[in-house]
């Protein structure tokens, strides 16, 4: 899912896939340039501007040491490892990188765990990228500072300035989505934002609503129907009308 790498792709891909550069402003002031790239797949709907996001990648070099980095990750649905993270915030602390990001998706939410506040945060450490809880993720880092879920196709640069990079955040009303918070989020919020999910053991997810049957039977009939197995039915977690 994620790894290290001393080198990445420039400039941009033809179809299937997109690569730019951004100017990066670093909590203390500094500014370091990364390299992005997305590999694309077909359309999601018919009605998608935007490709479907398979893989991205974002490059970088530490300035104190000038080791390079390299972050990936995976936007598969149909995996079971937890994956999809849209970044928002990358910055370097005492020579050290950190990332900070949101789960794109309901699948993604689930995978990771659902945690509240709803952001997935990594350190760089021993040559690679660890999960870390947020007490362990610099409290100077919060704004995002990196185009939050990648530019547009339409109208791609091949460089983003500072400037540019936050033009493209603006839209962004949606505070979990644009700054690493420090408190927990109300449930009814949470509740709102994505539903409990379960996968269904064939590459595909369903909400915690498709178990809640009238009864146990009732439950146990329709995972038949849908070809769930019993490792994956989840007809015990609610048992209304029993």
């Amino acid at each position: 899912m994620m790894g290290v790498s001393m080198s990445a792709d420039a400039g941009l891909f033809g179809f299937g896939g997109k690569s730019w550069k951004e100017e990066v402003l670093l909590h203390d002031g500094k500014k370091i340039i990364v390299e992005r790239s997305e590999q694309l797949g077909g359309r999601p709907t018919l009605e998608s501007r935007e490709r479907q996001t398979l893989s991205q990648s974002i490059t970088f070099t530490i300035p104190e040491t000038g080791h390079h980095v390299t972050w990936e990750m995976s936007f598969r649905n149909d995996v079971p490892e937890p994956n999809s993270v849209n970044v928002m915030v990358l910055d370097i602390v005492n020579g050290t990188p950190y990332i900070g990001g949101y789960p794109a998706g309901c699948i993604a939410y689930n995978k990771w765990d659902r945690p509240n506040p709803p952001q997935i945060l990594f350190k760089y450490e021993d040559s690679q990228w660890k999960r870390v809880a947020l007490a362990e993720f610099p409290t100077q880092l919060i704004q995002a500072n990196v185009i939050v879920g990648g530019p547009p196709a339409e109208g791609l640069k091949s460089f983003y300035t500072v400037e540019q990079v936050n033009k493209e955040n603006y839209d962004i009303h949606t505070k979990e989505y644009k700054t690493i918070l420090r408190e927990q989020l109300p449930a009814t919020r949470i509740k709102e934002m994505c539903e409990v999910m379960y996968p269904d053991g064939k590459g595909g997810w369903l909400g915690a609503g498709w178990f809640d049957q009238p009864t146990q039977e009732a439950c146990l009939q329709f995972c038949t129907r849908k070809g769930i197995t019993a490792e994956f039915c989840k007809c015990n977690i609610l048992k209304k009308g029993e």
